[in-house]
């Protein structure tokens, strides 16, 4: 099959920052692409260089693709003093060009040479592959699934907030039907019944889908291949067969990791114990044969010499394996607290009364040792607030709230109160231990690297700080942790992890996160969240 998109030896700077380097890939016709990697990774800038909307600073991007191409970036770039018409008409430009120019050509059909009927043949049914008649009707449809139904036509954009924005350029794109889309993030803004629509769209679309995502689910159900953004390698690593290869082979490379690592160890150790050993354990006061002294000598000179040359090459073969070690692979995260082993029992927080402005009203909210809530609702339901003042955070304006035991507080947004700070000083505050026994803690939940330790805080990017945020939780004890959006900029494999960490804690557990196949997988209550109140959702 042919190749549609390819990249030749691609490298790409921003700033002193080197994101991709010496990078290729290839995409056939019809492949359904998951982007994935961590935040600042550079799995914008591939999609924006595939678009063309920026250019390599070396190597070359090639597309074709005869039935157009779209692109919506994370953040839609639409004037704010032209209106919402005016965006439709510039999504669907490329297909009124085609109808004016079918129409022309329509007009002098009927003694027209073959190669204008050839023209008028094969433009037609590129239309109507496209479907270009149905357009301006999908324009509507995608308005009513994405929630606008109601948005005027005439509204300026400027007057549009940032999520209704993202939606209209989604409705845009969906149905100006272009051979290849290029998405980035086109869940986010999204609630469930417009990703069910978002994701059999794309299912039903003919074309080529490079889409950068977070959203497992949406991958899982869409991608026929991942590709990730390395940033350690500045490089790209693709799976192919969908979500499903991608989460295995990363398991698979864990375990051979493990495996290399143990050998690694068992021949250091070997050698070092024949190293040390065996030179004194041959030929130890050997008796005379025949009385022969001479010929004894000689072979027990032969022996030694035998022994010494084994010997050498025994601590030349250590000293190779010493040069170039296999790194240890990191813990699985798991969290430290233990409620079972001296934790505090029973009612850990209680809310009764407790008002929040008109931000959050609970009339009665118990939360006990062991217990697992999963807090949701749409958007400014109060779901934060109520976290906040769980944690204590968040003072209320009338009501008690009790609480007991030890609390750990995962925030959805991080701040940056000391940016020169160097990262493991952040990490340390607060906790007791010498520097390196805290360092050695920090590298073994896989996080960072040693060469990350020093990096001041104000460099870090949302990813790492959302993972520095993630390493004090993991160092400190707690009997309830309330985590609100916890899988935020974190790359799949952190978050397949952190999920399997969770479901192993004993302790309470609060969660608030758009993360469906989290919300799928969650071991406990859900409790939906509407204008501030909290109610208990029936199984």
């Amino acid at each position: 099959m042919p190749t549609q998109i390819s990249l030749h030896d691609i490298a790409r700077s921003r700033g002193e920052r080197l994101l991709l380097d010496g990078v290729s890939l290839s995409v056939r016709p019809g492949e359904r692409v998951g982007i994935v990697g961590e935040n600042g990774a550079g799995k914008s800038t591939l999609l924006r260089l595939i678009a063309g909307v920026e250019q390599p600073d070396d190597g070359h991007v090639v597309l074709t693709a005869d039935g157009g191409i779209g692109y919506l970036g994370q953040t839609p770039d639409l004037p704010p003093d032209r209106t919402v018409q005016d965006a439709i008409d510039a999504a669907l430009a490329d297909l009124r060009d085609m109808e004016r120019r079918l129409r022309t050509l329509e007009s002098g059909l009927g003694d027209a040479p073959a190669a204008r009927l050839d023209e008028y043949g094969d433009l037609l049914t590129l239309f109507e592959l496209r479907g270009g008649y149905e357009a301006d009707a999908r324009v509507e449809a995608a308005l009513h699934a994405l929630g606008l139904e109601g948005l005027g036509h005439d509204r300026l954009l400027g007057s549009l907030s940032g999520g209704e924005q993202a939606r209209l350029g989604l409705a845009c794109l969906i149905a100006a039907a272009p051979e290849v889309m290029l998405l980035d993030e086109p869940t986010n803004h999204l609630d469930a019944a417009a990703l069910d629509w978002l994701e059999g769209a794309l299912l039903a679309h003919r074309g080529t889908i490079l889409a950068v995502s977070h959203d497992r689910l949406f991958l899982q159900r869409i991608a026929t291949a991942i590709v990730e953004v390395d940033a350690d390698r500045r490089g790209l690593v693709r799976y192919g067969d969908g979500y499903g290869t991608f989460v295995a082979t990363k398991a698979t490379a864990r375990r051979r990791w493990e495996q290399e690592y143990a050998a690694w160890c068992g021949e250091i150790a070997h050698l070092t114990d024949f190293a040390a050993g065996t030179a004194h354990g041959v030929a130890p006061g050997r008796a005379i044969k025949d009385g022969n002294k001479m010929a004894y000598d000689r072979a027990k000179g032969r022996v030694q010499a035998s022994v010494s040359s084994r010997v050498r090459n025994a601590q030349e073969r250590l000293r190779r394996l010493r040069e170039h070690p296999v790194p240890k692979p990191p813990e699985p995260l798991r969290f430290r607290a233990a409620p079972g082993l001296g934790g505090t029992e029973g009612t850990l927080v209680q809310l009764d009364g407790v008002r929040v402005g008109g931000r959050l009203a609970v009339d009665s909210l118990s939360i006990t040792a062991g217990e697992r809530l999963l807090i949701h609702g749409p958007n400014g339901a109060g779901k934060t607030t109520l976290l906040r003042v769980l944690a204590g955070l968040t003072a209320p304006d009338s009501g008690m709230v009790l609480r007991r035991g030890r609390i750990g507080f995962l925030a959805q947004e991080i701040p940056v109160s000391r940016p020169a700070e160097p990262l493991l000083d952040a990490f340390r505050r607060g906790l007791a231990g010498h520097p390196e026994e805290l360092a050695d803690l920090l590298l073994s939940f896989g996080l960072f690297r040693e060469r990350d330790l020093q990096v001041p805080v104000g460099a870090l990017s949302a990813g790492q700080r959302r993972r520095l945020a993630l390493a004090r939780l993991l160092a400190r004890p707690a009997d309830l942790l309330l985590l609100d959006e916890p899988t935020n900029h974190l790359a799949l494999g952190l978050v397949e992890e952190l999920e399997a960490a969770l479901a192993a804690w004993p302790g309470a557990l609060v969660m608030v996160t758009h993360d469906r196949l989290l919300r799928r997988r969650f071991g406990g209550h859900p409790y939906e969240i509407r204008n501030g109140r909290p109610a208990l959702v029936a199984a």
